[in-house]
């Protein structure tokens, strides 16, 4: 049997040509392969963590050294005014200083008399003593900027996560399906050939006719069942389709001769159970839904701090050491407040701080009512994991059940065929067994897949599927 990875189908649009004896196969771990890299809702969430790099570089642009220019004349009734020109760069760092220098040009006989004339040129900073000293707007923003980066990352391992379960389900309903119908078709070919015995044991007088009769409706029943399981298959070979993808955002179907990669006796067989205290731990750790309250909690941290600064006076300092022409070198070189320079403070005291309570109040409000909804959702999806591992238990030991139940009820069909084709049985008994033992077929079928898809569901309640 060779094997078809699905990814080279829907890259390619199309399945290879085998021998007559081969089988075109689709396995869980090619479709996960395809979600994640083709599937639209998967690159629609990467564009979500773009969006919110792109946002961290709008933030750095706070800190963006600024270079301006500007140059106003006044001229009237032959009076030259006033001409000036000047050149400035103004530099933020981290900690709320500024850092500014420029040269300037000034003449004219109405000038400003505390103005310079001639040329000129500055070196200064200005630096705030309490207020937006250890926070301000921008590096608010910037922080804020980079914790979004990585929630928005959590956003798309939720997005991812939650996709790749709806793939889950979708494929293990299909192998449901599948094995489903292929069952009661081998039942069918089964009973085809039973009733062309029953005629041949009639026309030769071993049988009676009622027993044709009760082969053929034997047959039909089946074929009634085959009816609805094959358009169960069909449809969910549809819903499967849905998660196939190719470039360009193209949609693709799965093909009807396409079948699962394992067996169901393989898929029983392959039953690895997790231990539960991992999967919590897993889960309270790395949960993309809990990581997403964790990083609101760290904006409204850093929102809290700015709001803080609300609370204390507006102090700020600022000192220009000055120079003759447009030595700028020889400007910054000159002593501190010796000769040439500007120094001034300048503060600012809100006498009833009404604002700055209000905002620091709603900051610490905010961060409250998000640690309840995290420890809430914590609790939602703890419990979430250990109902689902209670489930995966249930179907691991229903499933060893059934395999023994089937095995008997299978003894018993072959046992009592025997003895109909040996004269001491009639074909309703072996009828009879004959349904019992497509039933727990059936069960048998429903609930590997069951386990398969409980077991990938758990990964989904831990957060953790994404990285299969």
């Amino acid at each position: 049997m060779k094997r078809i990875s699905v990814i080279t189908y829907c890259l390619l649009f199309s399945i290879n040509s085998f021998a007559n004896d081969s089988v075109k196969v689709f396995s869980f771990r090619d479709l996960l392969s395809v979600v994640k890299t083709q599937h639209p809702v998967a690159r629609q969430a990467g564009i979500k963590v773009d969006l919110a790099k792109a946002n961290l570089v709008e933030a750095r642009g706070g800190f963006d050294p600024v270079m301006g220019f500007d140059a106003y004349n006044k001229t009237f009734d032959g009076i030259d005014y006033y001409r000036f020109n000047g050149t400035q760069l103004s530099i933020p760092t981290w900690y709320g200083i500024e850092i500014q220098a420029g040269i300037e040009y000034l003449a004219g006989s109405a000038t400003d008399p505390q103005e310079t004339t001639g040329q000129t040129s500055y070196a200064g900073i200005s630096i705030p003593l309490a207020k937006n000293l250890l926070m301000d707007k921008r590096r608010a923003a910037l922080k804020q900027a980079k914790i979004m980066v990585n929630a928005s990352e959590q956003e798309r391992l939720m997005m991812l996560n939650s996709l790749m379960m709806e793939a889950a389900s979708a494929y293990w309903e299909w192998v449901k399906c599948y094995f489903e119908y292929k069952t009661i078709t081998e039942v069918i070919e089964l009973n085809k050939k039973r009733i062309d015995l029953v005629k041949t044991s009639f026309l030769i007088g071993e049988r009676a006719a009622i027993d044709t009769t009760e082969a053929i409706t034997q047959l039909q029943q089946f074929e009634y069942l085959s009816n609805e399981a094959l358009v169960s298959l069909q449809n969910a070979r549809l819903n499967l389709g849905t998660f196939l993808w190719k470039e360009n955002n193209i949609p693709v179907l799965l093909p009807d001769d396409v079948v699962p990669d394992k067996k169901i006796e393989q898929l029983a067989e392959e039953i690895v159970f997790p231990d539960l205290q991992s999967l919590l731990s897993a889960a309270k750790q790395n949960h993309p839904e809990l990581n997403i309250y964790r990083n609101k909690l760290m904006v409204l941290q850093v929102e809290k701090k700015l709001k803080f600064q609300e609370l204390l006076p507006k102090v700020d300092l600022k000192y220009n050491q000055l120079g003759k022409g447009y030595q700028l070198a020889s400007t910054i070189n000159q002593s501190v407040f010796d000769n040439n320079y500007t120094a001034g403070i300048s503060v600012q005291v809100p006498l009833r701080l009404s604002k700055g309570r209000g905002e620091y109040r709603e900051a610490k409000l905010k961060i409250n009512e998000t640690g309840y909804e995290l420890a809430t959702k914590e609790n939602q999806v703890l419990n979430k994991v250990k109902s689902y591992y209670n489930q995966l238990v249930n179907y691991k030991n229903q499933a060893n059940l059934l395999q023994k139940t089937y095995a008997n009820y299978l003894k018993l069909q072959q046992a009592e065929e025997t003895k109909f084709f040996a004269g001491e049985s009639s074909l309703f008994l072996l009828n009879s067994r004959e349904t019992k033992s497509l039933e727990m077929r059936i069960k048998l079928i429903e609930t590997v897949t069951g386990f398969n898809k409980s077991a990938y569901t758990l990964q989904w309640a831990t957060g953790e599927l994404h990285k299969l």
